[in-house]
């Protein structure tokens, strides 16, 4: 898990912008327009994203559309997992013990 994702995604203006893109590509002035920034402030947070990998650029006419790359996401998703995993084993075990207690309750009654 590369930490410059994180690091890209931390900031909360770009986690925005991710948001924004996740439905489809837009161009700058779109993201501008949308989330009620400046245009220099979203440039510079479309740069921080494109140097982390998660956003690619494509030109067309005079418009740049940005749009999520997919490789950053599957990796972190990747990386999740793991903890995922962890966390419905820990939610497992505590289910059956609480089952367990359940049933000394109901034979107490």
């Amino acid at each position: 898990m590369n930490p410059v994702t994180f690091s890209a995604l931390s900031e909360p203006h770009r986690l925005e912008i991710v948001e924004l893109l996740r439905g489809k590509p837009h161009p700058v002035n779109e993201i501008v327009i949308k989330l009620n920034m400046n245009q220099p402030q979203v440039s510079k947070h479309l740069k921080v994203l494109a140097d982390a990998g998660l956003v690619e650029v494509r030109p067309f006419a005079q418009k740049r559309f940005y749009k999520l790359s997919p490789l950053p996401f599957q990796e972190l998703d990747k990386w999740i997992a793991r903890y995922r995993k962890l966390w419905e084993e820990r939610f497992s075990r505590l289910d059956q013990l609480l089952q367990v207690e359940q049933r000394k309750v109901v034979k107490k009654k």
